[in-house]
């Protein structure tokens, strides 16, 4: 039996919807995977949510104080 996971690989929307025909939706992995095979092998993919970095402006908010001294 397979214990570790594969990683889960995040694309845009429209990837997955052009990839519709070769991928079905695991409700256990919360991810898309390869129809057929994709209980044993091959990419987990994940809608892509995560939000574009915008650069911060503001006071540095971070502990410093293990930074070492240069």
């Amino acid at each position: 039996m397979h214990t570790v996971q594969r990683p889960r690989r995040y694309v845009s929307p429209v990837t997955l919807t052009a990839m519709r025909p070769v991928l079905r939706y695991s409700s256990t992995r919360d991810a898309f995977v390869l129809r057929m095979v994709g209980s044993h092998r091959g990419p987990v993919l994940r809608r892509e949510r995560r939000i574009a970095k915008v650069e911060y402006d503001g006071q540095e908010r971070r502990d410093r104080s293990s930074a070492p001294i240069i």
